[in-house]
């Protein structure tokens, strides 16, 4: 694992992060600094989110990684967690941006995830060794969240959720922001739905992100794993809807909800989705 610095003067500083107006003059980092130079998403949250917004954040992870793009977030509690360990789950690159010291971790809960994001991504930050964090440098750290990325998603938050501030700070450098749309009623989506409102781009399908990246995406198959085309035509639906029922299902695809209930096991049992609250099927 490597420990270092780069410099504003240095060749190896990432090359979006410095266009914006405020870059840091140093960063402190651990892992992989040549994930730096590869294309990258942003995507942040609430520290207390739904089932359905982890959901989210969780797949966000997986599809971004299966796709070979670098997560970057705030390894915060709540949604920042979700992509991390989504992306990780998929063996693909992501990075925390910290605001505090290298030695620091925080939250104290997040110890294993922030050492298996340092053996197999990056951990980043502005601040040296023995600093602490405040109600100034997360804040602050949020502008190299948006500014080593191309877009910046978000996923859950309420009105003085800091992940406003983390799309404050997209937008005033030029990168293209999404906000997942969330029930009215749901505290925690009142500043997605407002940012959408006020003119964020509504990630209402999340493989759209990919099409705007320009990145094709694909359904990876885990090993061991053959799956038949009514079995793909059944996994493409699920991811599609992101959430449905087996009568759904099995109405939609012209078969008896026996051979839907099936399908759905065999997928279940190979990894592909999970069940919610006993009847929802979500894709993975």
């Amino acid at each position: 694992m490597k420990t270092g610095t780069i410099t504003l003067e240095d060749k190896d500083y990432p090359p979006l992060l410095k266009e914006i107006p405020d870059p840091p003059k140093i960063l402190y980092y651990k892992g992989s600094p040549e994930l730096l130079k590869k294309e990258a998403v942003a995507i942040v949250g609430t520290r207390r989110p739904t089932e359905y917004g982890k959901d989210v954040a969780l797949r966000l992870g997986r599809m971004l990684a299966e796709s070979d793009v670098v997560t970057v977030s705030g390894m915060a509690q709540g949604i920042d967690s979700c992509v991390h360990k989504g992306t990780l789950m998929e063996e693909g690159s992501t990075i925390a941006v910290l605001g505090n010291g290298l030695d620091i971790c925080y939250p104290k809960a997040n110890h294993g995830l922030m050492k298996e994001i340092a053996d197999k991504g990056l951990i980043l930050t502005e601040y040296p060794m023995g600093m602490r964090g405040t109600r100034y440098t997360f804040p602050l750290r949020n502008r190299i969240i948006s500014g080593l990325s191309k877009a910046c998603v978000i996923v859950e938050a309420g009105l003085s959720s800091g992940s406003l501030i983390t799309a404050e700070r997209a937008i005033e450098q030029g990168r293209e922001v999404y906000a997942v749309p969330g029930n009215i009623n749901s505290m925690y989506s009142i500043g997605t739905n407002k940012l959408i409102q006020d003119g964020a781009r509504i990630l209402a399908v999340p493989e759209d992100l990919l099409s705007d990246l320009g990145i094709a995406n694909s359904l990876k198959e885990r090993p061991g794993n053959n799956l038949s085309e009514f079995e793909k035509r059944v996994l493409k639906s699920i991811f599609e809807k992101s959430e449905t029922t087996v009568y759904d299902l099995a109405s939609e695809l012209g078969v008896t909800t026996g051979e839907m209930n099936l399908t759905v096991t065999l997928l279940e049992m190979g990894g592909f989705i999970r069940t919610a609250m006993g009847k929802i099927y979500v894709a993975l």
